[in-house]
C-alpha cells in the first residue's frame, strides 16, 4: 500500500523556520522523482520544489517565489523527503502536499497535506 505521510507543518511567525517531512512506503521511493507543492483555498496547487532521483545527477528544481529561502533534499535509505524553509512570509501560508512520480510509468501519487501558517 502506498503511502505519504507528511508533517512539520504548524504555525509560524513571518521570518521564522520550518522543517517538513514527507515519509514515504509501498513504492520504490529511489526511482521516483520527488516533489513539494502547496495551495491555498480558491488556487490552484503549485509546485514549490521538484527533487530528481539521486542517481539522475539532476539538480533540485526550485519556484522562483522559493529560491534562495527553502531547500529540498531527500534520503533514499529513509524514504524521505524534506522541505526546510526559511524566511516564511505570509504568502508561503498554505497546505503543502508530498508528491512522488516516476515519468517511465506514469504513476503519481499524493500525501494528505500538512498545514503551514505564517502569521505574527
Amino acid at each position: 500500500q502506498v503511502q505519504l505521510v507528511e508533517s512539520g507543518g504548524g504555525l509560524v511567525q513571518p521570518g521564522g523556520s520550518l522543517r517538513l517531512s514527507c515519509a514515504a512506503s509501498g513504492f520504490p521511493f529511489s526511482g521516483y522523482v520527488m516533489s513539494w507543492y502547496r495551495q491555498v483555498p480558491g488556487k490552484e496547487r503549485e509546485v514549490v520544489a521538484a527533487v530528481p532521483r539521486t542517481t539522475s545527477g539532476i539538480g533540485t528544481i526550485y519556484a522562483n517565489s522559493v529560491k534562495g529561502r527553502f531547500t529540498a533534499s531527500r534520503d533514499d535509505a529513509k524514504s524521505t523527503v524534506y522541505l526546510q524553509m526559511n524566511g516564511l512570509k505570509s504568502e508561503d501560508a498554505a497546505m503543502y502536499y508530498c508528491n512522488a512520480r516516476q515519468s517511465a510509468t506514469a504513476a503519481s501519487y499524493w500525501g494528505q497535506g500538512t498545514r503551514v501558517t505564517v502569521s505574527s
